[in-house]
C-alpha cells in the first residue's frame, strides 16, 4: 500500500469519526515499533520528523528508513509528516525526501522561539500551502502559541518552542481568528493553542479547564465543523512509566499529561491528529533503565533494545485503540499525490465553512 496524504488520511477519519495518533520518530527503532503496532491494529499510521530529528538520523538516512517501513507493511497506510518546518526551505526539502505532508509552524519566526503576528503568519504558511498542494502534498499550519497556561510560558523540544514569557491570550487561539486564518491560507489541518505543551511537564496537577482550554477545541469545531484540528504536545505521560524510570534510576519529578479522556472528548469535536513523542520516549527510556541495571554487565544494544521497542509498542497500540483509529487501516485506498494535485487544482479541497 502506497503512503497516504495528511489531508485524505483526516478525511477519512473525519468521515468514520476517529482520531489518528501522530507519532514522532528519530530511529530505526522507533519506527519499527511504531509499524508493528499499526500492524496488529490494522490502523494508519502517522510518523512525523522534526527539525532536529532530521538533523540527528540524516534526510537520506530517513528517508530511506521510511521507505523500508512502508516496504515491510505493504497494508498498512503511512503519512510520513514534517513536524514544525519553520520555513518554505525546510518544508520544500522534506517533499523532496518523500514527506506527503508538512506543517508550517508561522506561529513563531524561523528561529522557532519568537512570536509571529498574525500577517507573518498567515502569510508564510499561504505560500507553502500554495507550493504544497501543486503537488498534492498536505499541510498543517497553526494558529495560537503552544504553551502552559499555568506557567505561560513553553518548553523547548528539539530547539523549537516559545522562549519566555508570553501572554495568556498568545497562548489561547482565538476562534474568530482561527476561521480567518483558515480562509487566508487553506491549510488542510490546523494545530489550536489551548494550554498543552511540548515535554513531559505539563501540568503540576490533574488538568482542568483552567489549564487545559477543551473548551476552545469545541469553539473552534463548531465554526469551522469541516477543519481537522490538531493536538499538540498531547502525551499522556502515564504514572506508571514515571514510576519504572525512577525505579531503576530516574530522576523524573511528578508531572501530568494530557489524559486520554480528554483527547477523546477533543476527537468528537474535530480533533483528527493527536501529537504524540514524550509517552514514547518514556516507555523506551523506562525499558532501557530496567535491562541495564538489572543486568549491568550488559552491553549488547539489542539486548535493551528490544525490550525498549516491546514497551514502545505496547503504548502505541493503546493510542490507536484508544483514538480509534484500529481497525481502519484496510478501508483506506490511498490515492497517489499527483491525484490530490488535481483535486486541489480543482477546488475540491478548498476549505469549506459553515
Amino acid at each position: 500500500m502506497a503512503r497516504i496524504t495528511l489531508r485524505q488520511l483526516l478525511d477519512h477519519a473525519a468521515e468514520y469519526g476517529y482520531g489518528v495518533p501522530a507519532f514522532n520518530m528519530n530511529n530505526m527503532e522507533q519506527g519499527l515499533a511504531i509499524m508493528e503496532a499499526a500492524e496488529e491494529t490494522k490502523s494508519p499510521v502517522i510518523l512525523q520528523a522534526s527539525r532536529g530529528a532530521r538533523a540527528y538520523a540524516n534526510d537520506v538516512v530517513l528517508a530511506k528508513l521510511i521507505d523500508a517501513l512502508v516496504e515491510i507493511h505493504p497494508d498498512i497506510p503511512v503519512c510520513m509528516h514534517l513536524d514544525h518546518g519553520n520555513n518554505e526551505a525546510t518544508c520544500v526539502t522534506a517533499i523532496q525526501y518523500g514527506f506527503t505532508s508538512v506543517m508550517m509552524d508561522g506561529s513563531l519566526k524561523e528561529d522557532g522561539k519568537t512570536p509571529a503576528d498574525y500577517a507573518y503568519n498567515s502569510g508564510i504558511t499561504r505560500r507553502v500551502v500554495d507550493m504544497a498542494h501543486w503537488g498534492g502534498v498536505s499541510v498543517e499550519g497553526e494558529i495560537g502559541v503552544l504553551g502552559s497556561l499555568e506557567s505561560g510560558g513553553g518548553e523547548q523540544e528539539d530547539g523549537h518552542g516559545v522562549e519566555g514569557a508570553v501572554s495568556h491570550d498568545q497562548l489561547l487561539t482565538d476562534p474568530e481568528q482561527a476561521v480567518e486564518f483558515v480562509k487566508d491560507t487553506h491549510v488542510d489541518a490546523l494545530a489550536v493553542a489551548m494550554g498543552t505543551s511540548h515535554g513531559a511537564y505539563k501540568f503540576s496537577r490533574k488538568p482542568d479547564g483552567a489549564v487545559l482550554a477543551m473548551n476552545v477545541i469545541e469553539e473552534i469545531h463548531r465554526r469551522l465543523p469541516n477543519m481537522h484540528l490538531v493536538m499538540h504536545g498531547s502525551s499522556s505521560v502515564p504514572e506508571d512509566l514515571q514510576e519504572i524510570i525512577n525505579k531503576y534510576g530516574g530522576q523524573m519529578k511528578p508531572t501530568w499529561g494530557v489524559p486520554v479522556e480528554e483527547i477523546q472528548r477533543g476527537i468528537k469535536h474535530g480533533v483528527r491528529k493527536i501529537n504524540i513523542d514524550t509517552d514514547n520516549r518514556m516507555a523506551l527510556t523506562g525499558a532501557i533503565r530496567k535491562v541495564l541495571t538489572e543486568n549491568p554487565s550488559e552491553f549488547d544494544p539489542r539486548k535493551y533494545l528490544t525490550p525498549a521497542m516491546a514497551a514502545m509498542r505496547k503504548l502505541c497500540k493503546e493510542r490507536f485503540e484508544q483514538f480509534g483509529t484500529a481497525g481502519n487501516a484496510q478501508k483506506i485506498k490511498p490515492l497517489p499525490v499527483a491525484e490530490m494535485a488535481k483535486r486541489y487544482k480543482s477546488g475540491s479541497l478548498d476549505p469549506k465553512f459553515g
